[in-house]
């Protein structure tokens, strides 16, 4: 990657790893998954009037986001909602690299290299270091749901690796497309009418700041920087740029919401990335099979002319 690129890169990791303490930011007086079916209608719309859609059967757009969009963000919402910090949530949300390696060896049949092996048991020792000593103001129930949403985003990578299709801004728009209408549904089933009725008549400017954030910037500027990223540089070049969400993340979370890590979070959280590390690193091309030397055939007996009269 060119100087250009890499600012581009730590740029968008910065856009994501803030978005966290955003999301926990304007989230305050909204029910967690009205506030992601507002995120996503912001989203759909008006992007989807000006970017073309992608040339791919309705049913891989709507897989794409049910799993990468809905499901992970419904719920990293609700996590967040029952006490998750942002830091350790954007923390805990990078398990979706193990999950998505293992997901793949299972479902498309890719055999994991020896590098991706051995990341997939350090990042999960990592995440059982996390859960084992976190603070008492996360409950097991904030992890497991953060948990669920690295999974989901994970199942949605291989949905989308065994489509064929090409990430992009336009499948970002147009697979959003399914996701408000089914958080608002299971907004007004868990929350109730009344609530949901509240919520947005009385929804605040630092609520519409932090979805205009999530949505504008993290959303459609950083998806679709991030895929121009990957449509000219290797992914081994840009995927670990991510990396650098959860330490923007922690540390904002840290100054701005004096929300500091304890040791075995922060521990388990260097062993987890440490692990993802290890399993992003590109596979060794093989050695090409050295060239048999050549094998003189042998030559034909050629009979002297003297013998052939001797005979």
């Amino acid at each position: 990657m060119n100087r250009r690129d890499s600012l581009l890169a730590a740029l968008v990791a910065t856009i994501w790893g803030f978005n966290f303490v955003v999301i926990d930011w304007g989230m305050h007086d909204v029910p967690p998954l009205l506030f992601a079916a507002i995120r996503f209608s912001v989203v759909v719309f008006p992007a989807v009037l000006l970017v073309s859609r992608p040339a791919v059967p309705w049913r891989v757009l709507a897989a794409v986001g049910a799993f990468m969009s809905l499901g992970q963000f419904g719920f990293l919402y609700v996590s967040m909602a029952a006490g998750m910090p942002p830091g350790l949530a954007a923390l805990v949300l990078q398990a979706q690299v193990i999950f998505t390696v293992v997901i793949a060896a299972g479902v498309l049949r890719e055999r994991p290299t020896v590098a991706q092996a051995v990341g997939v048991g350090i990042g999960t020792l990592g995440l059982v270091v996390v859960g084992l000593g976190r603070g008492g103001h996360v409950t097991l129930a904030a992890l497991a749901l953060c948990l669920l949403a690295a999974l989901s985003w994970g199942i949605g990578n291989v949905v989308s690796r065994s489509s064929g299709v090409r990430a992009g801004l336009s499948l970002t728009v147009w697979s959003a497309v399914v996701v408000p209408v089914p958080l608002l549904a299971l907004s007004l089933l868990v929350d109730g009418p009344a609530e949901v009725t509240h919520a947005v008549a009385g929804f605040s400017w630092q609520a519409a700041l932090s979805t205009i954030y999530t949505a504008g910037l993290a959303s459609l500027v950083g998806y679709g920087v991030f895929n121009s990223l990957l449509s000219r540089n290797p992914s081994s070049a840009v995927v670990p740029w991510v990396l650098l969400a959860p330490v923007v993340a922690m540390a904002s979370a840290w100054l701005l919401l004096d929300q500091a890590p304890n040791a075995a979070e922060a521990t388990g959280g260097l062993v987890l990335i440490a692990g993802v590390l290890v399993a992003l690193r590109p596979a060794r091309p093989a050695r090409p099979a050295r060239p048999a030397l050549p094998v003189a055939e042998p030559e034909p007996d050629v009979l002297d002319p003297a013998e052939l009269a001797a005979r």
